[in-house]
């Protein structure tokens, strides 16, 4: 079936399938929202108990979605994945660390003996919480605004020393972290905006979840006046952003040349070059909006379900937007002609056919996910419900 495929193709349906997988993470960042708002929706130990317990029966959702996304970029465009975790390895360890403390905060929050105390288990958490979201925005804006690193495919014959070493080599010694506060064509400005947009996303789908999941008034009543305050500044947030990507310089690829440069409007230009990436565009932002109507003034329980749809089917078109229509994903600042894109970084043939095969048990996998889901969700949970369960976190 895949060997019929041209090698165009498969690397087509390979970014498709990493555009769903990072759809599916920046929604299950709701997760690491919800561990920021621990305190700010609980007045006692009790109902903080309920807050975590909600959110953290969900916590290996979005860790296993990550690491499978990560596998997926690794065996699909080994190129980008050895620059960017090779070169801007700083912010990718400060993620990994974030997701490492949280896995032992769930684990060891409540266990007996706990010379750490809980409260240290649940700083870990919050950390995880601010941290992992705004990173992962900061990391997903470089695919627009660029990083400054330089590729050298023809030193992969010198094997005296470090191929990855030679083959790519980030041109800062912050190797990430200068996405910060670089000044040029005031990027720095672009990642932060995305990554507070991240981070306000998850926090805002963690309080619609946290409504649907509990009946504790005092909760509730919380959660109710902090949804209107999230909702506008997270639109602010991704318009600004948004707007600012429609009007930028953004990379494009000569089909002709395979030379890479600046292109007035790229961005926009992609989105009306490619009318299925407008529609998915239009229907999340439509499903979001819709899902924050009803969260606001309906106070719907299942706001949650087209927020959700919103921001996956968002997530998806914007890395259409950063990888379709000759556009490399990965930009270079420093060397435009070492930037990246699905054609050149893309595994051999045979390991694509492969891995596409093993894709096919995708579908058999969401179905169980779907399937764990309801079963957890099947009960709200509240003080009365932790007291009856032998585990909680």
């Amino acid at each position: 079936m895949f060997e019929a495929l041209s090698n165009e193709n498969l690397q087509i349906y390979w970014w498709i399938i990493i555009s769903l997988l990072g759809g599916f993470l920046v929604f299950l960042l709701f997760v690491q929202g919800g561990q920021t708002l621990i305190d700010k929706l609980s007045d006692n130990e009790e109902e903080k108990t309920v807050i975590i317990n909600i959110i953290g029966h969900k916590w290996e959702f979005t860790f296993t979605t990550l690491v499978v996304f990560g596998g997926a970029f690794f065996a699909s465009f080994p190129l980008f994945y050895s620059t960017s975790f090779g070169g801007a390895y700083w912010v990718w360890y400060a993620i990994l660390f974030a997701f490492i403390v949280q896995a032992v905060s769930y684990e060891y929050r409540k266990k007996k003996n706990n010379f750490l105390g809980h409260k240290t288990f649940e700083a870990f958490l919050k950390f995880n919480g601010f941290v992992a979201p705004f990173l992962l925005g900061v990391a997903v804006s470089t695919f627009f605004t660029g990083s400054q690193f330089s590729i050298h495919k023809d030193n992969i014959v010198k094997l005296n020393s470090n191929v990855e070493a030679i083959i790519s080599q980030w041109q800062t010694p912050w190797h990430g972290l200068e996405a910060l506060w670089t000044t040029e064509h005031l990027a720095f400005l672009q990642n932060i905006l995305l990554g507070l947009a991240v981070l306000v996303l998850a926090r805002l789908n963690a309080l619609l979840y946290i409504r649907k999941m509990t009946n504790e008034p005092n909760i509730l009543q919380k959660v109710n006046k902090c949804i209107p305050r999230h909702s506008i500044l997270f639109l602010v947030l991704f318009l600004v952003w948004f707007v600012r990507l429609l009007l930028i310089d953004g990379f494009a690829i000569n089909p002709a040349t395979q030379k890479v440069f600046m292109q007035s409007h790229k961005y926009f230009d992609n989105l009306t070059d490619l009318p299925l990436t407008l529609f998915i565009l239009l229907a999340g932002l439509t499903a979001l909006l819709y899902g924050l109507y009803k969260a606001n003034f309906k106070a719907d329980e299942k706001a949650i379900w087209f927020t959700a749809a919103g921001t996956i089917l968002a997530v998806i078109a914007l890395f259409f937007m950063a990888g379709f229509n000759h556009t490399p994903y990965y930009p270079s600042t420093y060397d435009l002609q070492s930037s990246i894109s699905i054609a050149n970084s893309s595994s051999s043939r045979f390991t694509l056919i492969v891995m596409a095969y093993v894709s096919l048990m995708v579908p058999f996998v969401l179905a169980y996910i779907i399937w764990a889901w309801r079963a957890m969700d099947a009960k709200k949970i509240d003080q009365k419900e932790l007291e009856e369960e032998l585990e909680k976190y």
